[in-house]
């Protein structure tokens, strides 16, 4: 097939995926479907930063364009490219290209690693592309393989009796299709068991578990079966940050969540995550939110 053609075939399976979404998510919101990992999001308009917890996942972007930042990188996606989460990362996202004319419409598939797992366990040798970088979070071209796939997902929300019978063959042949991507291996290693990437992945996992919990070193590196400094070497090539950065961002959102959903105050939310020192949440906070936590609660408060 031509370039050209090509392009043209891209484009053809987007709109569709547009239509989709924009018939199932009318306006503004993020909406869970029939089928339970599948989600359509929606902005009629850019957005600000948002921070959030995120855990393994495909975005496929069918109308817009969106920043995520993990730490201090930026990586811009839109619908000629798909972003994958491997692992559960702290990031930060805004819609950068959307109005009411043309909504930023995308979709997130979560993964379960669980099925990744049981995928390889099942297939012959699937020619998974080499080794390549490390990073729990990826950019990759899309295609029509992949699209197609996931439109034969998404059309099975039009027909939902098909649901439970064709929906788990949809999902397979998709997790199918991201292994078989050029970054494939960076899904395959999470889930290999004692490789250096999956015990990383048990790092984070605990992690999420004990955040407010203080954070011992040589204890976790034990836990996963790793010198110390090979858990910092391995975890800063996944997640971009150290172990104790890593904490730092999932107590902080944490402890925003808290002041904005169950109302607790400042010191309250600053201890029950973790900390022992009010200044010093305050300054982190301050510092990761570009506002003390009063003032950056009171503005969400006023805004919505």
């Amino acid at each position: 097939m031509k370039v050209n053609d090509l392009d043209v075939e891209i484009a053809r399976r987007r709109a569709e995926l547009a239509k989709t979404i924009q018939r199932f998510a009318p306006e503004y919101g993020v909406y869970q479907t029939a089928i339970p990992p599948l989600h359509f999001i929606r902005s009629d308009a850019p957005t600000d930063t948002i921070h959030t917890v995120h855990k393994p996942g495909l975005c496929i972007i069918a109308q817009g364009r969106k920043e995520v930042r993990l730490w201090n990188e930026s990586y811009v996606y839109d619908p000629l490219n798909y972003l994958v989460v491997s692992v559960t990362l702290p990031l930060a996202g805004q819609v950068i290209e959307a109005s009411s004319e043309h909504p930023y419409l995308c979709i997130r598939l979560d993964i379960d690693p669980a099925e990744i797992a049981q995928l390889i366990a099942d297939s012959s040798p699937i020619g998974i592309p080499g080794h390549g970088a490390n990073r729990g979070l990826y950019l990759d071209k899309i295609d029509t393989s992949l699209l197609d796939a996931m439109l034969r997902l998404v059309r099975l929300l039009d027909t939902p009796a098909d649901i439970p019978a064709l929906a788990p063959l949809a999902l397979r042949e998709i997790f199918y299709r991201l292994l078989k991507g050029q970054q494939g291996q960076r899904l395959h290693e999470i889930v290999i068991a004692d490789s250096q990437t999956h015990r990383v992945t048990r790092a984070i996992e605990w992690l999420n578990r004990h955040y407010a919990k203080p954070l011992h070193i040589k204890e976790l590196a034990s836990y996963v079966n790793l010198s110390t400094s090979t858990l910092h070497h391995r975890f800063k090539s996944v997640t971009a940050m150290s172990p104790l950065q890593y904490q730092k961002q999932l107590r902080l959102q944490e402890a925003r969540r808290l002041m904005i959903s169950e109302g607790l105050d400042v010191s309250t939310a600053g201890f029950r995550v973790g900390y022992e020192s009010l200044s010093q949440f305050s300054r982190e906070y301050s510092r990761m939110f570009g506002a003390a936590p009063s003032k950056d609660i009171a503005k969400i408060r006023s805004t919505a």
